[in-house]
């Protein structure tokens, strides 16, 4: 091996030791390196901790916790895996940004929720825009029935300007326009929602940007 060769390679071995997370030959990128929490901020007092190749988040504080990519996304597919080990609430955002923390219940958020809940029924896949409209696209009937509890859940979001559709587990949840957005871009963010006992993992979360 030559010598720029061997720099080459040092380079290379010295970034993936540091967490760094190259996109694949097809485009994905990974958010999430299976070893620690590089390319991401906790908001708040609650726990999340890597655990077994998994993001675990779990209720501490009894308040709201957000953990958020440092970058910022516009258009883009994401791709991610969950499972819920308690009865709490959580979600995933995208399009948002934390504006501060709120003593009593913690870090306040604004853009728009994927929902994702633990319990069959509980309209996970719709959208619920944060500090604005409210619910903005409920499941579809079929999509309510999609989720399979205590188990692993592939979820989709794919957001191309202000058209937005939701997939889980291979069935489309919503298909959604957005005619007046709050952002049309922002971070992405994992939620444990206030009221405690949230118990949720998260595994193979991959982005494609347009």
């Amino acid at each position: 091996m030559n010598r720029c060769g061997g720099i080459f390679v040092a380079v290379l071995f010295l970034a993936i030791g540091a967490g760094a997370q190259a996109p694949r030959e097809d485009g994905w990128v990974p958010l999430f390196n299976g070893k620690d929490l590089a390319g991401w901020k906790k908001n708040g007092d609650e726990k999340w901790i890597v655990d077994q190749g998994t993001i675990l988040c779990e209720s501490t504080a009894n308040k709201y916790g957000y953990l958020t990519t440092e970058n910022t996304y516009r258009d883009f597919t994401l791709r991610l895996k969950f499972k819920g080990e308690a009865a709490g609430n959580s979600g995933v955002f995208f399009h948002s940004r934390i504006l501060g923390i709120d003593p009593q219940h913690g870090p306040d958020i604004e853009g728009m929720q994927v929902e994702v809940d633990p319990n069959v029924g509980k309209h996970t896949g719709g959208l619920y825009e944060s500090g604005g409209r409210g619910w903005v696209a409920m499941p579809r009937a079929e999509g309510e029935q999609a989720l399979k509890p205590g188990d692993w859940n592939d979820l989709e979001v794919s957001v191309r300007g202000t058209h937005m559709v939701t997939q889980l587990n291979g069935t489309k949840i919503v298909d959604f326009t957005d005619t007046s957005p709050k952002f049309t871009d922002g971070v992405i963010g994992l939620q444990i929602h206030t009221g405690g006992g949230v118990k949720m993992r998260w595994k193979d979360i991959y982005l494609k940007q347009e």
